[in-house]
């Protein structure tokens, strides 16, 4: 778990304002109080002042004073998230009385954060659906030029160093598209190489996924990767990708030599792009539970600044281990706005 370590050293070195919209959940508030103790990021809490310092007394924390805290209904920058709500939205019939509403509430509030420069990214979803957390993300923040598809990605490490980078490897999507078609699939290739390059900092080896290899079966399914391999291939020319591959084909150097002589993956394939939502959602479940795997996730991507959405049964852990890649996210997207 060596990686885990090199995302929290990258968060600390270079440290993010990470919004906490959900500032009153019980998990949420343990969680700030560490990341704030280790100097993971700077943690903005969106909510009354009173009810937060109250709450984190009522749960022995010491460091959640040393929070930003941005109450809703009288911070100073209302009036601007409001017209700056209005105008984004503007195409949509928004009203001022309307986003007058929106803007007091803490997951649009901290997109127009966001959006305005004043914070870098959010972890949401301990107690809203995802729904809640992606439609004002959606809104506000859009997605990536040239992308049109969020889509969710799980690292995935295994005790066994010879798959992926040193037992790393990474699964997309496994929680948003249900059945993409040939383009949206290779979107989700090309953001799940830069989230890879994000929180890794490797070179991404990119495995389009089928139950064929290299022509070995006929299928409509089949031909929709060889066509996102394509797409994928054309909308970025560097990138080190390859498909249609059979998981074995793409991980195993043996069995890639034996299937596919001539891939430029060589079975050294480190990101695993799956061809629908049920085969990753599957195979990562699987793989977690019967393969001694751990797994962070979902990491949201294809946004124009990371937001990430967490499952309603997360554990401290889970929102501490999530934001410091937000945080290694908003990094590389900063470095990426000044090429």
């Amino acid at each position: 778990m060596n990686l885990l370590e090199d995302i929290l050293t990258s968060a600390k070195n270079d440290k993010q304002r990470i919004v906490l919209p959900e500032s009153t959940e019980e998990r949420t508030l343990k969680a700030a109080d560490l990341l704030i103790k280790d100097g993971v990021a700077h943690i903005v809490l969106i909510g009354d002042e009173s009810e937060i310092e109250e709450r984190a007394k009522s749960l022995n924390l010491n460091n959640i004073e040393k929070a930003i805290v941005v109450n809703p209904k009288s911070h100073d920058k209302k009036e601007a998230y409001i017209e700056l709500l209005c105008e984004l939205r503007k195409h949509k019939g928004m009203t001022k009385d309307k986003a007058e509403t929106l803007v007091e509430n803490p997951l649009y509030l901290a997109c127009l954060m966001i959006k305005n420069g004043d914070a870098d990214g959010e972890v949401a979803g301990a107690k809203n659906t995802t729904g809640d957390v992606l439609r004002p993300a959606l809104q506000i923040i859009k997605t990536l030029p040239g992308i049109r598809v969020v889509s969710g990605a799980f690292l995935m490490f295994t005790p066994q160093s010879e798959y992926g980078e040193n037992g790393v490897l990474l699964f997309a999507d496994c929680a948003v598209m249900p059945n993409p078609n040939a383009n949206e699939l290779a979107q989700i290739a090309l953001s799940s190489s830069q989230t890879w390059r994000a929180l890794v900092g490797e070179d991404p080896r990119v495995a389009m996924l089928s139950y064929s290899t290299k022509g070995s079966a006929q299928h409509e399914m089949v031909d929709k990767v060889v066509e996102a391999t394509r797409i994928a291939k054309e909308m970025s020319s560097d990138l080190i990708i390859d498909g249609e591959l059979q998981a074995d084909a793409a991980i195993v150097p043996s069995i890639s030599k034996a299937k596919a002589p001539d891939s430029v993956l060589g079975g050294k394939a480190n990101v695993l792009v799956f061809p629908t939502l049920e085969t990753g959602n599957i195979a990562y479940k699987l793989v977690q539970r019967l393969g001694n795997v751990k797994a962070i996730g979902p990491i949201l991507q294809g946004m124009a600044a990371p937001i990430n959405d967490l499952s309603r049964g997360c554990s401290v852990e889970d929102i501490y281990k999530m934001v410091a890649v937000t945080a290694n996210q908003a990094i590389e997207y900063k470095k990426n706005k000044q090429k």
